[in-house]
């Protein structure tokens, strides 16, 4: 079934048996594609379903796409950087990362972190001169692309001239936002548009995809008409044959039997596709206390360390195999998980694999009895860390917390409810050291553990050190663990772990910046707009009553990382 195959316990076997004759009497596939609410919760789910033919509509109109990105393929460019959060720079990094830079095209950067090494890592990457931009934001408010914007066209026109500098700016953003205008009052050199009725998570197959898809030299009508493969077996009104609905109903009914931690794990070929996804099934599903929790980048471990909540994934490229791993996937299978395969002929298959995931994840949302297109939480994030950016504004300073214990090394905070608990763990006096452990100590089953760091994402040494603390956590405390880089988490699995099931133990990271860098015409910094968001994170997780701590780890993040390693070990 398009390279799908389940291996699934009798009982989930039978189950998912029901789902699909349930679906077919109801006539369910045919609803989903008359858009019809009442599949959902029937609020206006409706309104939101225009990525279901959107591939088909640009399929019409890529020679158009093509002539106007002709200048970068004309110009001597040598990179492009895409200005984006969420939606908008996900599915893009997937695709770099995937097809990378064709010959003659420009090498894309992606930058969707405020934390300032992050940005001046990619800025030392580039010549103005020789390097183009795409800001991309759906709705054009967004903060992260509006201070990126405020910051590389001052410094690009500090470079060559506003002339020039509008030359080398482009936009993709919904019809009459705020950065359509901003983009007509700058003189871009192009503006592409997305459907206010296709939400960010669901827009990789619209021109917030297929704009960075045409700069990096893919075949952008070759990609949609391998895409539209996919479309058309996702029509199929036959449950049982239809790709997409097999696999969401799969995905709905292990969360409902408590198998809500959907492990994905890829090929070296098609590693990328993970981020993407954990944002498309965490956002659309984790509300209303109940959801699915994405787990990416976790290693393989033995089949006896999981617990009975897991959900497997195993998306590979042809030819992109390990043996040793197959060995290990058929010994989950004979441990009692479902496991999921799914095989990418090749990476031209990229475009059908999103569309099945999205697909996949909509009927999960009915499985679940709720509505998958909006994202109650995440903007409750983006509202606490507006209130914190413009208090600052207005005094010069964020508001100061209260340390529930520190060193000459580490700070930790948290709130009233969360330090009441863990002084009942570990007593009076306790250290650093017996407040982290403590925490960890709270997993129990069905729980998971999560990373959210507030560092950069772009230093190989951090992320190093992260995968080496979650996999302590998932063999020691046998739970799932995810990581996080703020603030792009926020936009993509935030949503899941404050409105969905309240089983999360997080560790929440911050660090000093050894250098800052300024927003222009801004008295904030890109290091407060950090803080900011770091602390309006806070803030909704504990008024989510979520099992939260927070460390503050000062400059020197590569030590303290070792350091909390050792903690954990």
């Amino acid at each position: 079934m398009h390279g799908q195959s389940f291996s699934l316990p009798t009982l989930f076997q039978q189950q998912l048996d029901e789902a699909v004759d349930e679906w077919q009497a109801g006539g369910k596939v045919a609803r989903l594609w008359a858009r019809d609410a009442s599949l959902w919760s029937g609020c206006d789910e409706d309104q939101w379903l225009d990525w279901l033919t959107i591939s088909r509509e640009l399929r019409e109109h890529t020679d158009e796409l093509s002539q106007a990105l002709a200048f970068v393929r004309e110009g001597d460019f040598s990179h492009a950087v895409l200005l984006g959060m969420g939606g908008s720079s996900l599915g893009p990094e997937v695709l770099q990362l995937t097809f990378g830079s064709q010959p003659g095209y420009p090498q894309w950067l992606i930058l969707d972190s405020t934390d300032p090494a992050h940005i001046r890592a990619v800025e030392a990457q580039i010549d103005y001169a020789r390097t183009v931009f795409l800001v991309s934001s759906k709705s054009g408010s967004t903060l992260e692309p509006n201070i990126f914007k405020d910051y590389f066209f001052t410094r690009a026109t500090q470079a060559l001239g506003q002339v020039e500098a509008s030359a080398r700016f482009m936009t993709v953003t919904d019809p009459g936002s705020n950065m359509e205008s901003v983009a007509r009052a700058d003189d871009f050199r192009a503006i592409f548009y997305g459907k206010p009725q296709i939400g960010g998570r669901y827009s990789v197959l619209s021109h917030f995809g297929l704009v960075p898809a045409a700069v990096m030299g893919v075949d952008v009508a070759h990609f949609l008409d391998r895409t539209e493969e996919m479309v058309a077996a996702c029509e199929d009104t036959r449950v049982a044959q239809n790709p997409g609905v097999m696999l969401g109903l799969v995905m709905g009914l292990a969360a409902r039997q408590g198998r809500d931690k959907l492990t994905v794990l890829t090929s070296p070929g098609i590693s990328a596709m993970g981020a993407w996804m954990e944002q498309l099934v965490a956002e659309s599903t984790g509300k209303q206390g109940r959801g699915i929790i994405p787990v990416d980048g976790e290693a393989l471990a033995a089949a006896e360390n999981y617990g009975d909540d897991r959900l497997f994934v195993y998306l590979h490229m042809a030819g992109d195999d390990d043996s040793a791993e197959r060995v290990r996937l058929d010994a989950l299978v004979a441990a009692g998980h479902p496991l999921v395969r799914i095989e990418l002929s090749a990476a031209d298959d990229l475009g059908k694999e999103f569309f099945r995931w999205e697909i996949a994840t909509a009927v999960a949302g009915a499985v679940l009895d709720i509505h998958p297109f909006d994202q109650p939480d995440v903007e409750a994030s983006k509202i606490e860390t507006r209130k914190l950016t413009e208090a600052f504004e207005a005094s010069g300073r964020l508001p100061e917390a209260s340390a529930l214990a520190s060193d000459e090394h580490f700070t930790l905070f948290t709130d009233t409810a969360n330090a009441t608990t863990l002084r009942e763990l570990v007593g009076a006096d306790a250290s650093v050291e017996d407040y982290l452990k403590a925490h960890l100590n709270r997993l129990g089953g069905g729980d998971y553990f999560a990373l959210l760091a507030y560092i950069n994402r772009l230093e190989s040494r951090h992320d190093a050190a992260l995968q080496q603390i979650r996999n302590h956590v998932c063999q020691g405390a046998g739970v799932a663990t995810c990581v996080g880089y703020g603030p792009r988490f926020l936009h993509s699995t935030g949503q899941a772990y404050k409105g969905g099931p309240n089983s999360g133990v997080f560790l929440q990271i911050t660090c000093d910046d050894a250098q800052d860098l300024p927003v222009p015409g801004r008295k904030y910094s890109f290091g407060i707009v950090k803080a900011a968001q770091a602390q309006g994170d806070f803030q909704v997780l504990s008024a989510r009553k979520r099992r939260v701590l927070r460390l503050h780890i000062g400059t020197d993040t590569v030590s303290a990382l070792t350091r909390l390693i050792n903690i954990l070990a």
